[in-house]
């Protein structure tokens, strides 16, 4: 754990919305994966918005100034946030995850499955080598399901709690290339449909959101951004690009008691891609 910033229960930044009545999460602990940047910030400061304390993950040192802004963007607003670091595909770092959170914020009773490994480009599967392979599945496999693992004793302890994990539509439009990351996203399908069957007793729901193309500050490794973007609404239903927090609007419903009898679901947000 690194850092540590308390304060009262309002919060409206960067897009976050203000709420008339009651906060949605008020006493919940949400621990978000992958949360320095993109999908996992706005997540991160939406949860924070409704009520949340957010321990905000993040991985590589390159990305904890902005872990560390995500944080202090939260607090500003009132909220109470900490960041915490850790490879989340090594089980003694997650248990030290979840303990700095637990410590310092509350035992958790949200988890947040953002955190992946993603490669650039659209290697062939006969380009894949082993190394790439498990690098890859055991970042998003692996994490999610010790993530998983070490927040149920307290989600079991409190008879409730909300798993949520990122797949991504790779995995139903079957997309040639990167093989290993496809097989990845679906695996997290059948982990969170037999998660929420075997924790639906504990009270705790399991939902897996399938992430269409989100923009992103990486995009730019992919090629053009104006090029990604005509390719892209050629696709889509809807005829803008999606923001992170279109996934976060989401994620803050299926954490809260709206969303008490929803689970083993896997959700789509793709502006109608898959349909097409």
């Amino acid at each position: 754990m690194d850092h540590m910033v308390a304060g009262g229960p309002a919060l409206a930044e960067r897009g976050a919305p203000t709420t008339g009545g009651t906060l949605r999460l008020a006493g919940e602990v949400a621990l978000v994966t992958g949360a320095a940047r993109n999908i996992g910030a706005a997540t991160s400061i939406r949860l924070a918005a409704e009520g949340a304390a957010v321990a905000v993950h993040y991985h590589r040192d390159n990305a904890r100034g902005d872990a560390e802004d995500v944080v202090a963007a939260i607090v500003r607003a009132g909220g109470r946030a900490i960041t915490v670091d850790g490879d989340v595909g090594s089980e003694a770092d997650v248990t030290r995850m979840v303990e700095a959170a637990r410590s310092d914020l509350g035992a958790p009773t949200v988890l947040v499955n953002n955190a992946a490994a993603s490669v650039a480009g659209a290697a062939p599967w006969s380009e894949i080598d082993a190394p790439a392979w498990d690098r890859i599945l055991r970042a998003n496999v692996t994490g999610a399901f010790l993530c998983a693992r070490a927040v149920h004793p307290f989600m079991q302890a409190k008879g409730r709690g909300r798993i949520i994990t990122m797949g991504s539509v790779r995995s139903p439009l079957g997309r040639p290339g990167n093989i290993h990351y496809t097989t990845s996203k679906s695996a997290l399908e059948g982990m969170g449909r037999v998660l929420a069957r075997e924790m639906g007793a504990d009270g705790i729901t399991v939902n897996t959101i399938i992430v269409g193309a989100i923009r992103t500050d990486a995009e730019a490794a992919y090629g053009d951004p104006a090029e990604i973007d005509r390719m892209l609404l050629d696709f889509q239903s809807i005829k803008r690009r999606g923001e992170p927090a279109d996934i976060a609007a989401l994620v803050t419903f299926l954490a809260s008691r709206d969303a008490d009898f929803i689970t083993g679901q896997c959700i789509t947000v793709d502006g109608g891609w898959a349909m097409h």
